[in-house]
Protein backbone atom coordinates (compact mmCIF):
# COMPACT_ATOMS: atom_id res chain seq x y z
CA UNK A 1 0.00 0.00 0.00
CA UNK A 2 1.26 3.49 -0.85
CA UNK A 3 2.30 5.77 1.98
CA UNK A 4 -0.33 8.37 2.87
CA UNK A 5 0.87 11.75 1.61
CA UNK A 6 0.23 15.40 2.34
CA UNK A 7 -0.63 16.79 -1.11
CA UNK A 8 -1.22 20.40 -2.14
CA UNK A 9 -2.84 21.11 -5.51
CA UNK A 10 -2.14 24.63 -6.80
CA UNK A 11 -4.48 25.81 -9.55
CA UNK A 12 -7.93 27.07 -10.36
CA UNK A 13 -10.82 25.86 -8.18
CA UNK A 14 -14.02 27.12 -6.60
CA UNK A 15 -15.22 29.89 -6.58
CA UNK A 16 -13.86 29.99 -10.14
CA UNK A 17 -15.84 28.14 -12.75
CA UNK A 18 -15.02 25.94 -15.71
CA UNK A 19 -13.66 22.54 -16.64
CA UNK A 20 -10.18 23.12 -15.17
CA UNK A 21 -11.59 24.00 -11.76
CA UNK A 22 -13.85 20.96 -11.94
CA UNK A 23 -10.87 18.78 -12.85
CA UNK A 24 -8.73 19.97 -9.94
CA UNK A 25 -11.53 19.46 -7.45
CA UNK A 26 -12.30 15.97 -8.69
CA UNK A 27 -8.59 15.05 -8.57
CA UNK A 28 -8.41 16.30 -4.97
CA UNK A 29 -11.47 14.25 -4.06
CA UNK A 30 -9.88 11.12 -5.50
CA UNK A 31 -6.67 11.61 -3.54
CA UNK A 32 -8.76 12.12 -0.40
CA UNK A 33 -10.77 8.98 -1.07
CA UNK A 34 -7.46 7.10 -1.15
CA UNK A 35 -6.56 8.38 2.32
CA UNK A 36 -4.23 11.29 1.52
CA UNK A 37 -4.38 14.71 3.19
CA UNK A 38 -5.21 17.26 0.48
CA UNK A 39 -5.43 21.04 0.24
CA UNK A 40 -6.28 23.00 -2.90
CA UNK A 41 -4.64 26.43 -3.15
CA UNK A 42 -6.41 28.61 -5.69
CA UNK A 43 -6.51 32.23 -6.76
CA UNK A 44 -7.72 35.41 -5.14
CA UNK A 45 -7.38 36.96 -8.60
CA UNK A 46 -7.17 34.55 -11.53
CA UNK A 47 -7.37 36.65 -14.70
CA UNK A 48 -7.37 40.45 -14.66
CA UNK A 49 -10.79 41.45 -15.95
CA UNK A 50 -9.34 42.97 -19.13
CA UNK A 51 -7.85 39.58 -20.08
CA UNK A 52 -11.04 37.60 -19.48
CA UNK A 53 -13.36 37.48 -22.51
CA UNK A 54 -16.40 35.93 -20.79
CA UNK A 55 -19.21 37.34 -18.68
CA UNK A 56 -17.94 36.15 -15.31
CA UNK A 57 -15.10 34.05 -13.93
CA UNK A 58 -17.14 32.83 -10.99
CA UNK A 59 -19.28 29.75 -10.49
CA UNK A 60 -22.97 29.89 -9.60
CA UNK A 61 -22.84 26.34 -8.21
CA UNK A 62 -22.50 25.70 -4.46
CA UNK A 63 -19.04 25.25 -2.98
CA UNK A 64 -17.70 21.69 -2.66
CA UNK A 65 -18.39 20.59 0.92
CA UNK A 66 -15.67 18.00 1.24
CA UNK A 67 -12.57 19.95 0.16
CA UNK A 68 -10.18 22.39 1.81
CA UNK A 69 -9.82 25.20 -0.74
CA UNK A 70 -7.65 28.19 0.18
CA UNK A 71 -7.68 31.36 -1.91
CA UNK A 72 -4.16 32.77 -1.75
CA UNK A 73 -2.55 33.31 -5.18
CA UNK A 74 -3.01 36.63 -6.94
CA UNK A 75 -1.83 35.97 -10.50
CA UNK A 76 -0.77 39.63 -10.84
CA UNK A 77 0.90 40.13 -7.45
CA UNK A 78 4.33 38.49 -6.93
CA UNK A 79 4.14 39.17 -3.19
CA UNK A 80 1.31 36.64 -2.96
CA UNK A 81 3.47 34.07 -4.76
CA UNK A 82 6.19 34.58 -2.17
CA UNK A 83 3.73 34.28 0.72
CA UNK A 84 2.27 31.02 -0.62
CA UNK A 85 5.72 29.62 -1.33
CA UNK A 86 7.00 30.36 2.17
CA UNK A 87 3.84 28.99 3.82
CA UNK A 88 4.12 25.72 1.92
CA UNK A 89 7.88 25.51 2.53
CA UNK A 90 7.19 25.58 6.28
CA UNK A 91 4.29 23.13 6.06
CA UNK A 92 6.50 20.61 4.22
CA UNK A 93 3.87 18.81 2.14
CA UNK A 94 5.15 15.69 0.47
CA UNK A 95 3.88 16.69 -2.96
CA UNK A 96 2.85 19.96 -4.62
CA UNK A 97 0.98 19.61 -7.92
CA UNK A 98 0.74 22.73 -10.08
CA UNK A 99 -2.08 22.50 -12.61
CA UNK A 100 -0.73 24.25 -15.69
CA UNK A 101 -2.68 25.38 -18.73
CA UNK A 102 -1.18 28.64 -19.94
CA UNK A 103 2.06 30.60 -19.66
CA UNK A 104 0.43 33.59 -17.95
CA UNK A 105 0.50 31.56 -14.72
CA UNK A 106 4.01 30.15 -15.14
CA UNK A 107 5.82 32.87 -13.12
CA UNK A 108 3.50 32.36 -10.14
CA UNK A 109 3.79 28.58 -10.24
CA UNK A 110 7.57 28.62 -10.77
CA UNK A 111 8.11 31.07 -7.91
CA UNK A 112 6.04 28.99 -5.51
CA UNK A 113 7.86 25.80 -6.52
CA UNK A 114 11.33 27.33 -6.14
CA UNK A 115 10.59 28.47 -2.59
CA UNK A 116 8.84 25.26 -1.51
CA UNK A 117 11.69 23.05 -2.68
CA UNK A 118 14.15 24.83 -0.39
CA UNK A 119 12.83 22.69 2.45
CA UNK A 120 14.61 19.70 0.92
CA UNK A 121 11.53 17.54 1.32
CA UNK A 122 8.68 18.59 -1.00
CA UNK A 123 8.59 17.34 -4.57
CA UNK A 124 6.88 19.48 -7.20
CA UNK A 125 5.02 17.94 -10.12
CA UNK A 126 2.88 19.45 -12.85
CA UNK A 127 -0.39 18.33 -14.32
CA UNK A 128 -0.27 19.86 -17.80
CA UNK A 129 -3.43 20.43 -19.82
CA UNK A 130 -1.71 22.51 -22.50
CA UNK A 131 2.00 23.30 -22.64
CA UNK A 132 1.68 25.34 -25.83
CA UNK A 133 -1.85 26.77 -25.95
CA UNK A 134 -4.28 26.77 -28.84
CA UNK A 135 -3.69 30.50 -29.28
CA UNK A 136 0.08 30.98 -28.58
CA UNK A 137 1.62 34.26 -27.49
CA UNK A 138 5.07 35.64 -26.74
CA UNK A 139 4.54 34.61 -23.11
CA UNK A 140 4.87 30.96 -24.08
CA UNK A 141 8.44 31.46 -25.26
CA UNK A 142 9.32 33.59 -22.24
CA UNK A 143 7.69 31.81 -19.32
CA UNK A 144 6.92 28.18 -20.18
CA UNK A 145 10.60 27.07 -20.28
CA UNK A 146 11.13 28.57 -16.81
CA UNK A 147 8.29 26.52 -15.38
CA UNK A 148 9.63 23.34 -17.01
CA UNK A 149 13.09 24.01 -15.60
CA UNK A 150 11.82 24.30 -12.01
CA UNK A 151 9.33 21.41 -11.96
CA UNK A 152 10.48 17.90 -10.98
CA UNK A 153 8.11 15.77 -13.09
CA UNK A 154 5.15 16.07 -15.43
CA UNK A 155 1.90 14.31 -16.21
CA UNK A 156 0.19 15.35 -19.46
CA UNK A 157 -3.30 14.49 -20.65
CA UNK A 158 -2.24 13.69 -24.21
CA UNK A 159 0.87 12.35 -25.95
CA UNK A 160 1.20 15.54 -27.97
CA UNK A 161 1.56 17.56 -24.76
CA UNK A 162 4.28 15.17 -23.54
CA UNK A 163 6.15 16.01 -26.76
CA UNK A 164 5.69 19.74 -26.13
CA UNK A 165 7.13 19.39 -22.64
CA UNK A 166 10.05 17.35 -23.96
CA UNK A 167 10.85 20.11 -26.44
CA UNK A 168 11.11 22.61 -23.58
CA UNK A 169 13.13 20.32 -21.33
CA UNK A 170 16.51 21.22 -22.78
CA UNK A 171 18.40 18.56 -20.84
CA UNK A 172 15.70 15.94 -21.53
CA UNK A 173 16.05 14.63 -17.99
CA UNK A 174 12.69 15.34 -16.33
CA UNK A 175 10.27 12.41 -15.88
CA UNK A 176 7.16 12.94 -18.01
CA UNK A 177 4.31 10.65 -18.84
CA UNK A 178 0.88 10.53 -20.40
CA UNK A 179 -2.22 9.79 -18.35
CA UNK A 180 -5.53 10.18 -20.17
CA UNK A 181 -8.12 12.66 -19.01
CA UNK A 182 -10.38 10.78 -16.58
CA UNK A 183 -14.14 10.71 -17.03
CA UNK A 184 -16.11 13.47 -15.37
CA UNK A 185 -18.39 11.25 -13.31
CA UNK A 186 -20.08 13.68 -10.94
CA UNK A 187 -22.76 15.20 -13.17
CA UNK A 188 -25.51 12.83 -12.11
CA UNK A 189 -27.29 10.03 -13.89
CA UNK A 190 -28.03 10.28 -17.63
CA UNK A 191 -31.36 11.86 -18.52
CA UNK A 192 -33.59 10.27 -21.13
CA UNK A 193 -34.05 12.22 -24.34
CA UNK A 194 -37.73 13.03 -23.90
CA UNK A 195 -37.30 14.46 -20.42
CA UNK A 196 -34.13 16.35 -21.41
CA UNK A 197 -35.78 17.91 -24.47
CA UNK A 198 -38.81 18.95 -22.45
CA UNK A 199 -36.54 20.58 -19.86
CA UNK A 200 -34.77 22.53 -22.61
CA UNK A 201 -37.87 23.40 -24.62
CA UNK A 202 -36.82 21.22 -27.58
CA UNK A 203 -38.82 18.87 -29.81
CA UNK A 204 -37.90 15.30 -28.80
CA UNK A 205 -38.84 14.03 -32.26
CA UNK A 206 -35.75 15.70 -33.78
CA UNK A 207 -32.16 14.44 -33.81
CA UNK A 208 -29.68 16.71 -32.01
CA UNK A 209 -25.94 16.96 -32.41
CA UNK A 210 -24.38 18.92 -29.57
CA UNK A 211 -21.51 21.41 -29.79
CA UNK A 212 -20.76 22.03 -26.12
CA UNK A 213 -18.47 24.42 -24.27
CA UNK A 214 -16.90 27.83 -24.70
CA UNK A 215 -16.98 28.96 -28.33
CA UNK A 216 -13.54 29.96 -29.56
CA UNK A 217 -12.10 30.11 -33.07
CA UNK A 218 -9.94 26.99 -32.74
CA UNK A 219 -12.97 24.85 -31.84
CA UNK A 220 -14.22 24.90 -35.43
CA UNK A 221 -17.89 25.76 -35.08
CA UNK A 222 -17.64 27.33 -38.54
CA UNK A 223 -16.53 23.96 -39.97
CA UNK A 224 -19.49 22.26 -38.34
CA UNK A 225 -21.95 24.77 -39.77
CA UNK A 226 -20.48 24.26 -43.25
CA UNK A 227 -20.72 20.49 -42.81
CA UNK A 228 -24.32 20.75 -41.64
CA UNK A 229 -25.16 22.74 -44.76
CA UNK A 230 -23.84 19.86 -46.86
CA UNK A 231 -26.11 17.27 -45.22
CA UNK A 232 -29.21 19.33 -44.39
CA UNK A 233 -31.25 17.92 -47.29
CA UNK A 234 -30.14 14.32 -46.63
CA UNK A 235 -30.90 14.53 -42.89
CA UNK A 236 -34.11 16.58 -42.52
CA UNK A 237 -34.57 15.71 -38.82
CA UNK A 238 -31.09 16.82 -37.80
CA UNK A 239 -30.63 19.87 -35.57
CA UNK A 240 -27.49 21.51 -34.17
CA UNK A 241 -27.54 22.54 -30.51
CA UNK A 242 -24.77 24.98 -29.54
CA UNK A 243 -24.50 25.28 -25.76
CA UNK A 244 -21.79 27.50 -24.34
CA UNK A 245 -20.63 31.05 -23.89
CA UNK A 246 -19.16 32.77 -26.94
CA UNK A 247 -15.64 34.07 -26.40
CA UNK A 248 -15.72 35.77 -29.79
CA UNK A 249 -18.29 37.44 -32.07
CA UNK A 250 -21.52 35.44 -32.07
CA UNK A 251 -22.92 37.46 -34.96
CA UNK A 252 -20.49 36.10 -37.54
CA UNK A 253 -21.72 32.58 -36.79
CA UNK A 254 -25.36 33.66 -37.02
CA UNK A 255 -24.64 35.22 -40.40
CA UNK A 256 -22.99 31.98 -41.56
CA UNK A 257 -26.02 30.03 -40.34
CA UNK A 258 -28.36 32.31 -42.31
CA UNK A 259 -26.26 32.08 -45.48
CA UNK A 260 -26.39 28.29 -45.16
CA UNK A 261 -30.18 28.21 -44.85
CA UNK A 262 -30.03 26.78 -41.32
CA UNK A 263 -31.83 29.43 -39.29
CA UNK A 264 -34.59 27.03 -38.26
CA UNK A 265 -32.23 24.16 -37.54
CA UNK A 266 -29.57 25.64 -35.25
CA UNK A 267 -30.35 26.37 -31.61
CA UNK A 268 -27.84 28.60 -29.81
CA UNK A 269 -27.70 28.93 -26.03
CA UNK A 270 -25.02 31.59 -25.57
CA UNK A 271 -24.41 31.14 -21.85
CA UNK A 272 -22.13 29.30 -19.49
CA UNK A 273 -23.85 26.00 -18.70
CA UNK A 274 -23.81 25.22 -14.96
CA UNK A 275 -22.88 21.73 -13.84
CA UNK A 276 -26.44 20.87 -12.87
CA UNK A 277 -27.68 21.41 -16.44
CA UNK A 278 -25.16 19.25 -18.29
CA UNK A 279 -27.31 16.13 -18.05
CA UNK A 280 -30.09 17.98 -19.88
CA UNK A 281 -27.94 18.95 -22.86
CA UNK A 282 -26.16 15.61 -23.14
CA UNK A 283 -29.46 13.81 -22.59
CA UNK A 284 -31.07 15.63 -25.52
CA UNK A 285 -28.20 14.87 -27.90
CA UNK A 286 -27.44 11.64 -29.70
CA UNK A 287 -24.04 12.80 -31.01
CA UNK A 288 -21.41 15.08 -29.46
CA UNK A 289 -19.42 16.99 -32.10
CA UNK A 290 -15.98 18.52 -31.53
CA UNK A 291 -14.75 19.83 -34.91
CA UNK A 292 -11.58 21.37 -33.45
CA UNK A 293 -8.93 22.87 -35.71
CA UNK A 294 -6.29 22.34 -33.01
CA UNK A 295 -6.42 20.57 -29.67
CA UNK A 296 -4.55 18.71 -26.98
CA UNK A 297 -7.46 16.98 -25.28
CA UNK A 298 -10.91 18.03 -24.18
CA UNK A 299 -12.97 17.61 -21.05
CA UNK A 300 -16.07 17.51 -23.24
CA UNK A 301 -14.95 14.10 -24.50
CA UNK A 302 -14.91 12.74 -20.98
CA UNK A 303 -18.33 14.19 -20.17
CA UNK A 304 -19.59 12.38 -23.27
CA UNK A 305 -18.05 9.18 -21.93
CA UNK A 306 -19.89 9.62 -18.64
CA UNK A 307 -23.23 10.08 -20.41
CA UNK A 308 -22.35 7.34 -22.93
CA UNK A 309 -22.77 9.53 -26.00
CA UNK A 310 -20.97 8.76 -29.28
CA UNK A 311 -18.61 11.48 -30.51
CA UNK A 312 -17.44 13.02 -33.73
CA UNK A 313 -14.01 14.63 -33.26
CA UNK A 314 -11.23 15.77 -35.53
CA UNK A 315 -7.89 13.98 -35.55
CA UNK A 316 -5.89 16.84 -34.03
CA UNK A 317 -3.88 16.72 -30.80
CA UNK A 318 -4.98 13.89 -28.54
CA UNK A 319 -8.65 13.63 -29.50
CA UNK A 320 -8.16 10.63 -31.76
CA UNK A 321 -6.22 8.89 -28.97
CA UNK A 322 -9.50 8.67 -27.05
CA UNK A 323 -12.20 8.39 -29.71
CA UNK A 324 -11.65 5.16 -31.67
CA UNK A 325 -12.76 5.79 -35.21
CA UNK A 326 -15.63 3.62 -36.37
CA UNK A 327 -16.10 2.03 -32.94
CA UNK A 328 -17.37 4.71 -30.58
CA UNK A 329 -17.60 7.56 -33.04
CA UNK A 330 -15.47 9.28 -35.67
CA UNK A 331 -12.04 10.91 -35.78
CA UNK A 332 -11.83 12.78 -39.09
CA UNK A 333 -9.75 15.49 -40.69
CA UNK A 334 -10.74 19.04 -39.68
CA UNK A 335 -12.55 19.73 -42.94
CA UNK A 336 -16.24 20.36 -43.53
CA UNK A 337 -16.55 17.56 -46.11
CA UNK A 338 -15.04 14.94 -43.79
CA UNK A 339 -17.33 16.05 -40.95
CA UNK A 340 -20.34 15.94 -43.29
CA UNK A 341 -19.48 12.40 -44.43
CA UNK A 342 -19.33 11.24 -40.80
CA UNK A 343 -22.66 12.86 -39.99
CA UNK A 344 -24.26 11.22 -42.99
CA UNK A 345 -22.87 7.82 -42.04
CA UNK A 346 -23.93 8.07 -38.39
CA UNK A 347 -27.53 9.05 -38.99
CA UNK A 348 -28.31 7.10 -42.15
CA UNK A 349 -26.83 3.86 -40.80
CA UNK A 350 -28.16 4.35 -37.25
CA UNK A 351 -24.81 3.81 -35.51
CA UNK A 352 -25.80 5.09 -32.08
CA UNK A 353 -26.59 1.77 -30.40
CA UNK A 354 -23.41 -0.01 -31.53
CA UNK A 355 -21.18 2.97 -30.70
CA UNK A 356 -22.78 3.35 -27.26
CA UNK A 357 -22.14 -0.29 -26.43
CA UNK A 358 -18.44 0.11 -27.26
CA UNK A 359 -18.28 3.27 -25.15
CA UNK A 360 -19.53 1.33 -22.13
CA UNK A 361 -16.72 -1.18 -22.53
CA UNK A 362 -14.08 1.58 -22.72
CA UNK A 363 -15.14 3.63 -19.71
CA UNK A 364 -13.04 1.76 -17.15
CA UNK A 365 -9.85 2.92 -18.86
CA UNK A 366 -10.53 6.46 -17.68
CA UNK A 367 -11.10 6.03 -13.95
CA UNK A 368 -9.68 8.70 -11.64
CA UNK A 369 -7.65 6.21 -9.63
CA UNK A 370 -5.57 5.53 -12.72
CA UNK A 371 -4.45 9.17 -12.72
CA UNK A 372 -3.72 9.30 -8.99
CA UNK A 373 -1.73 6.07 -9.26
CA UNK A 374 0.31 7.64 -12.07
CA UNK A 375 1.17 10.58 -9.78
CA UNK A 376 2.14 8.23 -6.97
CA UNK A 377 4.26 6.08 -9.26
CA UNK A 378 6.25 9.12 -10.39
CA UNK A 379 6.48 10.39 -6.82
CA UNK A 380 7.87 7.10 -5.59
CA UNK A 381 10.53 7.14 -8.30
Amino acid sequence: MDKQLHIVIVGTAYPFRGGLATFNQRLAQQFQAEGHKVEVVTFTTQYPSFLFPGKTQYSSDPAPKDLTITRAVNSCNPLSWLRVGHRLRKQRPDLVICCYWMAFFAPAFATIERIVKRNGHTRCMALVHNMIPHEPSVLDKMFAPVFVQVTDAFIALSESVVDDIENLDKRHCKPKTFSPHPIYDHYGEPMNKTAACEALGLDPEQDYMLFFGLVRAYKGLDLLIDAFAQVKDDLPNLRLLVAGEFYEDEQKYREQISRSGLDERVIIRNEFIPDGDLRKYFGAANLIVQPYKSATQSGVTQVAFHFEKPMLVTNVGGLAEIVHHGLMGYAVTPEATAIADALRDYYTHERQEAFTEYLRLEKDKYAWDKMTHTFLRLYNK
